[in-house]
């Protein structure tokens, strides 16, 4: 079956979703220590969770570039990922979607989250014709979701070095069962219908 153009696609249960980031390690050591993201961990800034794996990795360059060598898995509740998504906006302009460029960028201005589709990346890290959801978090959503929203933080950099080798050494089989098992998102459309191109 053919990849829609945009689709959520993410490790996720009945009541969680897994999203990605990735931080240098006086950041991600102690917050899957703490379970929560430690005082360290601006609040301030706007901060983007990835429920694309691979398009993490490709961010993170496997965990290697400096200040991004720890791979956190961050466990939330779909109810705070929802809520999310509800009250995004896209990052950019897009005719037709949007009354105007004025009223985008009022909505821009105002809205606790926003939401890039970039390019969906294999296991080489190469682009798909597809594309997979980037969600930047602010202000209201960063609190939320630092103090409400995260169920559990994980330490994923062993695996995306696993991965890193095995794709390195051309096994890309075994590469691809050691992924997470990322599904469509369900209920997608009502969620994402004022965030498409």
């Amino acid at each position: 079956m053919e990849e829609p153009q945009r689709r959520i696609r993410a490790l996720h249960t009945e009541a969680t979703v897994t999203v990605y980031q990735a931080y240098a390690p006086e950041i991600g050591i102690p917050a899957v220590r703490q379970g929560r993201f430690p005082a360290g961990w601006k609040r301030d800034r706007m901060t983007w969770i990835k429920p694309s794996f691979l398009w993490m990795m490709y961010r993170c360059g496997w965990g290697t570039k400096p200040a991004q060598e720890t791979v956190l898995a961050v466990e939330i509740t779909r109810e705070g990922f929802e809520w999310a998504l509800r009250n995004a906006c896209l990052s950019s302009y897009v005719r037709g979607l949007h009354h105007d460029r004025s009223t985008w960028q009022r909505l821009l201005k105002r809205a606790p989250a926003r939401v890039q589709w970039d390019p969906e990346r294999d296991l080489q890290l190469q682009p798909l014709p597809y594309r997979s959801l980037q969600l930047g978090l602010s202000g209201d959503a960063v609190r939320r979701y630092a103090d409400e929203w995260t169920v559990s933080i994980s330490d994923v950099t062993p695996l995306a070095h696993e991965l890193h080798t095995l794709v390195s050494s051309g096994d890309l089989d075994a590469a691809g069962r050691l992924l997470p098992a990322e599904r469509p998102y369900p209920a997608q459309d009502e969620l994402t219908a004022h965030l498409r191109a």
